[in-house]
């Protein structure tokens, strides 16, 4: 099984955890699996069945947008990142 690393922000969403392991083939069906363990994630990493524009997943050091996206494959040693984006001024 893969597992997400959860940034900090997300973790109140996570019962804390840093880590999180999930079922699936491909990145999408990992993410699905995320948010049906954690219904609350949903609506900070999705809007409309889409992930949000400003939501980055990376299989590894690579950004799944330069992959293939939601169909990016996953193994059960895959590692993956989700970083928000952070705006400031």
């Amino acid at each position: 099984m893969a597992r997400i690393r959860i940034p900090t922000p997300l973790r109140p969403y996570t019962g804390g955890q840093e880590h999180v392991t999930v079922s699936g083939r491909t990145v999408g069906e990992a993410l699905a699996d995320l948010t049906r363990q954690y219904p609350e994630l949903e609506r900070h990493l999705f809007n409309g069945g889409q992930l949000r524009s400003f939501v980055n997943v990376f299989v590894g050091e690579e950004d799944i947008r330069h992959l293939d996206g939601p169909h990016t494959p996953v193994t059960e040693n895959t590692q993956l990142l989700i970083i928000p984006s952070i705006a400031g001024g």
